[in-house]
């Protein structure tokens, strides 16, 4: 396998590939619509809930915020601590997860007045190095507020992305996650449309085929790589 898989990137350069990979992936499972929300600040709430959980569960944490009137940056700043942790609680993690909250919200409040759309004016990767300092707030949480709430041209890469393309020597064991962006953002157009969607279909990849046990690699859509 292995062979044949070198046979083939010999025969089409990076881009070509990463092309194909979507256009495969894109006509099997069709347009993700990711990420689901009504505004951008739910998505960066959904984003930073969704660590180590199911999206059913952060679904159902995100219901309970819009029920409390409590899916605001205001809102949230002067919530105790507690009380957010029990209204998130389905999303498991929940006082870790809301301490994280709060912490993302403190520093929306403090430095951009709570306003979303002044803070994406900032430069890109000038912003997303200061949305790293926020205690919990990983790479993946980050690129994902960064593409999905901010339309900022920033390659989420995951577990799921990981493995992928890993399993189809694409990419070695022990890469960063900076390096897997860079193969992507290197090697693909700068759209963030095309970034939102790539992203969402490796997911729906992962979860359908390339799963971490017992994959289905026969059914996967990505199976003409080893042809």
């Amino acid at each position: 396998m292995e062979q044949r898989s070198s046979s083939l990137k010999k025969a089409m350069d990076k881009k070509e590939v990463l092309m194909k990979i979507y256009q495969a992936l894109y006509n099997h499972f069709g347009a993700q619509n990711w990420w689901p929300a009504e505004t951008p600040f739910e998505v960066c709430v959904g984003a930073i809930l969704t660590q180590g959980t199911t999206w059913k569960n952060v679904k159902k944490a995100i219901e309970n915020l819009k029920k409390e009137k409590a899916l605001s940056p205001e809102i949230i700043y002067n919530m105790e601590l507690l009380k957010l942790s029990q209204i998130i609680k389905p999303c498991g993690f929940y006082n870790v997860k809301a301490k994280r909250l709060k912490e993302f919200v403190v520093f929306l409040i403090k430095n951009y007045d709570g306003d979303l759309s002044k803070m994406f004016e900032e430069e890109t990767f000038t912003l997303r190095e200061k949305l790293l300092k926020i205690k919990g707030l990983g790479k993946e949480t980050v690129d994902s507020i960064l593409l999905y709430a901010g339309d900022k041209p920033v390659f989420v890469v995951d577990a799921y992305t990981y493995r992928i393309f890993n399993r189809h020597l694409f990419i070695p064991e022990e890469i960063s996650y900076d390096e897997l962006q860079n193969f992507f953002m290197e090697n693909l157009p700068e759209d963030v449309a095309l970034y939102k969607e790539y992203h969402a279909l490796i997911v729906a990849c992962g979860k359908n085929f390339c799963k971490k046990k017992n994959p289905e690699c026969k059914k996967c859509p990505l199976n003409f790589l080893w042809e």
